[in-house]
């Protein structure tokens, strides 16, 4: 199975960083999320997620490191971690970590409604966003 990896890009719109490792199971989406197509930009994600599933069926650690996202992006990385929290359901091992900016209280309050919308622990660290 090939890795996924889409270099972040900043401008008019921001697409974040993505280094989806198929070896590794590490998968970590990072920058600013606020897209002009969220839901395509975020099924490929999950595309790639369903099939480490259905191929590869190894832990899978999830590091979000996002220092902004706007609604559409909010409802994907809801739906990735649906997809997560299914694999786990299903005898996955599963690791979710939360990087949040440290003077961002809104970005941790969206875990934890993550948290509460999918029952998926989610491991929480602030962080000092690089300028």
């Amino acid at each position: 199975m090939e890795n996924l990896e889409i270099k972040g890009e900043s401008g008019v719109y921001f697409i974040p960083e993505v280094k989806l490792n198929a070896s590794s199971g590490i998968c970590e989406i990072s920058g600013e999320s606020y897209l002009e197509d969220t839901d395509e930009f975020y099924n490929n994600l999950i595309q790639w997620l369903e099939n480490y599933i259905k191929e590869v069926r190894k832990a899978i650690t999830f590091n979000f490191k996002l220092t902004y996202f706007n609604t559409s992006s909010s409802r994907s990385i809801l739906n990735i971690l649906r997809v997560l929290k299914k694999y786990e359901d299903d005898s996955g091992q599963v690791v979710v970590n939360w990087y949040y900016p440290e003077d961002d209280d809104s970005i941790a309050e969206e875990a934890e409604d993550y948290t509460k919308d999918t029952g998926l622990k989610i491991n929480m660290f602030a962080f000092e966003p690089e300028d």
